[in-house]
């Protein structure tokens, strides 16, 4: 992580974060704590994310979720040189259901 925002403030928000106990809470905090659109932009990035790692193309990312190219290759940019954040989580949580169908049928 880049050394340039861990501080005592960020400690905090991720302290609250991790004591966020059910999907209901995340609701409630976040929606608190963000604007709607930071909030769809947050889950906009993660579901482009989990796409390009399914090996969907560009076009397919930015038809399903509405994400311009240059977001997809920011995303595509973290995956490849960031932190494996994205990876990390991905390997504890299931595919998105639509991802894992369109998956098994190109198999």
């Amino acid at each position: 992580m880049s050394k340039n925002i861990r501080n005592t403030s960020v400690d905090y928000l991720f302290d609250a974060i991790l004591s966020l106990q059910d999907k209901e809470e995340c609701y409630r905090f976040f929606e608190d704590i963000c604007t709607v659109n930071e909030l769809l932009s947050l889950s906009q990035r993660f579901e482009v994310a989990s796409m390009l790692r399914s090996k969907r193309t560009y076009l397919e990312i930015a038809d399903r979720t509405g994400a311009s190219t240059a977001t997809i290759s920011r995303v595509n940019r973290s995956l490849n040189y960031g932190n494996d954040g994205y990876d990390m989580v991905f390997k504890r949580i299931p595919a998105l259901p639509e991802q894992s169908q369109k998956a098994e049928k190109e198999a």
